[in-house]
């Protein structure tokens, strides 16, 4: 997504994510804060350019598309002020003590703020709670992603959880973290039990956005997927990290031409249009299990967020659409 600044010229590289979107939505969405009327304001006197050109607000953007914004200024304060209301009511508490926060994570929302978006998890935590003296992100979910996300409270416990997800899954000297997933793919998948390592390598668009990609060159990456239920078109799958790459779950299933439902980066387009009409409006990826030893001693950790009423709504969607012949548990 393209960043906007209050101090200088920014510049945005239209992707195949942001193509047919008219000028004035696509403005309207990246400048969040900034007032319609000088959104519309800067479009009428042509300070936004397209191709160097002027351009209505009804145009369609095209892939490729470079379009010069001018600086613009962000009601920064009383956006946070706002977001941090709105994460006290979304943000559940799945556990609790003095070494560690543990919350199931709504999608849409970032972790942190940056790359466009001012407010994120550790931000509004930190406005909630101004007596905390540490707080800190122990791994990450894409913005996208649900479920199952740790902070650290003290220092020696967020070091501790960092070794344990460089370590990988519970098995390799117990001293790792267990992390599953529940994923939603389009296609029948057809392998009970299936390991993928296929290389992971980080790579940036024209505009600036983070993508990964497979190739022989890039890091090693372990996906372990189990499938649970099947429909004519879609398969319900946990997949298991035995690595912690960025984007490894997307990644892995698109190349294996699985895409997952609602995918935005890496998912099948065409699809991904046509879901929301039938009741998926966002990606369907969760975090909902995860096992670890605790970061500062004593017993061990089995902590899991339900899946959201929103997922679980499309599933049922899925059985009563489809023949009896589909839809069975494995």
């Amino acid at each position: 997504m393209a960043e906007v600044s209050k101090s200088s010229v920014s510049q945005a590289i239209i992707s195949e994510d942001e193509q047919g979107q008219r000028l004035d939505n696509f403005l309207l969405r990246i400048c969040k804060g900034v007032p319609k009327s000088h959104v519309y304001r800067i479009l009428r006197s042509g300070e936004v350019r397209v191709n160097s050109k002027r351009c209505d607000a009804s145009y369609r953007l095209q892939l490729g598309d470079v379009l010069r914004i001018p600086p613009v200024r962000i009601a920064q304060k009383s956006e946070e002020v706002v977001a941090g209301a709105e994460f006290k009511a979304e943000l559940p508490i799945l556990y609790e003590d003095e070494a560690m926060l543990v919350i199931d994570k709504p999608a849409g929302i970032a972790v942190h703020g940056g790359s466009g978006v001012s407010f994120g998890v550790i931000e509004a935590l930190r406005r909630q709670r101004p007596q905390a003296r540490f707080l800190e992100l122990a791994h990450r979910l894409d913005r996208e992603t649900s479920g199952i996300l740790l902070v650290g409270k003290k220092r020696s416990a967020l070091v501790a959880l960092h070794d344990m997800f460089r370590e990988g899954g519970v098995g390799a000297g117990g001293r790792g973290a267990d992390k599953r997933y529940l994923v939603l793919v389009s296609g029948r998948w057809m392998d009970p039990v299936r390991n993928v390592r296929l290389p992971l390598l980080k790579y940036l668009l024209d505009s600036g956005e983070r993508r990964v990609r497979v190739a022989d060159d890039g890091k090693a990456s372990h996906t372990v997927f189990r499938l649970l239920a099947r429909w004519e078109n879609f398969s319900l799958l946990e997949a298991e990290l035995k690595t912690g790459r960025t984007h490894q779950i997307r990644v892995h299933l698109a190349h294996l031409g699985f895409p997952i439902a609602g995918d935005e980066k890496y998912g099948d387009f065409s699809l991904n249009k046509a879901l929301p009409r039938t009741g998926l409006k966002r990606m369907f990826l969760h975090a909902w299990r995860m096992r670890l030893p605790h970061p500062l001693g004593g017993e061990a950790l089995a902590l899991e967020a339900p899946l959201p009423e929103s997922l679980q709504g499309f599933l049922r969607q899925l059985s009563l659409k489809e023949s009896q012949d589909y839809g069975e548990k494995i």
